[in-house]
């Protein structure tokens, strides 16, 4: 399995470490974590074989990546990872459930999928946890030599979808160029839907722009997860360079 150095940072009196998942019981305890923040706590409807973990039939060919709290040995963070080879041996990705990435072939043998990101509730208010996440995602794709990142990031729908909307309306300035853009399969339906006010932006999707990712398209709307998807495609050589100072230290 492909490994990644362990880096370890101490914050708000926690001992962290992120590395990617070496055994069936970490990769397990990830996909407990997820059925805790997706399931118990948001309320998706997950079609898992296992009650209490969030399974799909992506997760066997991915690459898991965990943030641990050293102090108790709980994994309180996740992403998983999946590389081109894998996707191409599945026979896709999890994305192409949602959209259409035909605009996006020609990148598929150095294009990387990450999704399912999830933290622990009592670890939220710690920065070091999702830093040590990008951290181990950007040094995933360097020493593999992988440029492309693609994913959903998601956008909750609990108001009817109205923050989402305000959400796509303010990324004008990070839309994809057309050649790159990809299209719904279900789509959300923005023009029955009037912008909040101003618009909230999830802290994932705040990363991806600030890192320098563009939005390749219109959200999908996922009714299990009841969330707005925004395609997002990240080009590791255009990385916003204080994100690459700081989390690709090699690179600087």
């Amino acid at each position: 399995m492909l490994q990644i150095e362990q880096a370890r940072e101490r914050r708000a009196q926690r001992n962290l470490s992120v590395t990617l998942a070496k055994c069936e019981s970490e990769v397990l305890a990830a996909q407990q974590l997820r059925w805790r923040v997706f399931a118990d706590e948001l309320g998706a409807r997950l079609d898992s074989p296992v009650h209490g973990a969030d399974i799909d039939r992506f997760d066997a060919h991915c690459d898991h990546l965990i943030v641990r709290d050293d102090d108790s040995g709980r994994i309180v963070g996740c992403y998983r990872i999946l590389p081109p080879d894998a996707a191409r041996r599945i026979g896709g990705y999890y994305s192409e459930t949602e959209f259409d990435l035909g605009r996006l072939d020609h990148l598929r043998p150095r294009m990387v999928e990450v999704g399912r990101s999830c933290i622990d509730a009592d670890y939220r208010s710690n920065a070091a946890v999702i830093g040590l996440l990008w951290s181990g995602l950007a040094r995933y794709m360097q020493d593999n030599g992988h440029q492309y990142l693609i994913g959903c990031a998601s956008i909750g729908l609990a108001d009817g979808g109205h923050n989402a909307a305000a959400v796509f309306a303010s990324l004008g300035a990070h839309m994809a160029a057309p050649e790159y853009r990809v299209f719904p399969k279900l789509r959300l339906p923005l023009d029955r839907l009037t912008p909040a006010a101003s618009a909230v932006l999830p802290p994932l999707v705040k990363g991806y722009v600030r890192a320098g990712a563009e939005v390749c398209g219109e959200p999908a709307w996922d009714p299990d997860f009841n969330t707005a998807d925004l395609p997002v495609l990240l080009d590791m050589n255009r990385m916003d360079a204080r994100y690459a100072r700081h989390f690709m230290p090699r690179a600087a």
